[in-house]
């Protein structure tokens, strides 16, 4: 076991463990350490900062479910974008799970979304289930609001995929975007550009936001397909 994997168990909570596998199926329980993550963000920060950083970003691929977000938020922390992107890159084809894919962007990611948007396009059109997410995530992240192109929804739209992680992010995301950019969004669901799963998913989780009232939410329920 390695000097991080050591700390890391150090910090572990065995309840918490036990309860965050359940709501990651795709990771073998084995493979979780049971450490919360304002936790595992003050120990990468300190790591980010030791002379521990370079050896611990070359070690893909990591052992332990912790190990990838440390790895993740180590990279949050990098103020150059062309290294934070690398980084990135080197990363994403080892995120096997929707919480690590989720919770990551590098800070200097919101400084550089012209040469951002580049890489979102590649990974779009990723055969890897959470490069695709990632990319979604990004374009919702950074693009819903004064940067928002409406082109951006066909992007998003025109993904094709029979992954259950690709397709409940492509829900959010037009969801936010209903909630962010209604008028440009709503005819994705009146004219049923999105296949039946993700458009009935949206209109649930667009239902379930805050940001939505209640007349659009009514309106919205009208709109589910039915089998």
């Amino acid at each position: 076991m390695g000097i991080i994997e050591k700390e890391l168990f150090e910090l572990q909570d065995i309840k918490y463990r036990d309860f965050h596998s359940r709501l990651m199926p795709t990771i073998d329980k084995e493979k979780i350490i049971g450490v919360r993550v304002p936790i595992l963000r003050r120990y990468a920060k300190s790591l980010a900062k030791s002379d521990k950083r370079a050896a611990f970003l070359s070690e893909l691929p990591h052992s332990y479910y912790e190990e990838n977000n440390v790895h993740a938020f180590v990279i949050e922390t990098i103020k150059d974008y062309d290294m934070a992107m690398y980084e990135t890159e080197k990363l994403l084809p080892y995120i096997d799970n929707w919480a690590t894919c989720d919770m990551f962007s590098p800070k200097v990611f919101a400084k550089n979304t012209d040469r951002l948007l580049v890489k979102i396009m590649e990974w779009l059109n990723s055969e890897l289930t959470y490069t695709v997410r990632y990319g979604i995530g990004m374009l919702m992240r950074y693009f819903l609001d004064d940067e928002f192109k409406s082109e951006y929804l066909k992007l998003v739209a025109d993904i094709k995929s029979d992954e259950y992680y690709v397709n409940m992010m492509r829900a959010w995301y037009f969801a936010t975007a209903l909630s962010k950019k209604y008028d440009e969004t709503l005819p994705y669901i009146i004219e049923n550009k999105l296949d039946a799963w993700t458009h009935n998913m949206t209109i649930k989780k667009a239902i379930e936001s805050n940001r939505i009232n209640i007349e659009t939410k009514k309106y919205l329920r009208t709109l589910k397909k039915t089998s």
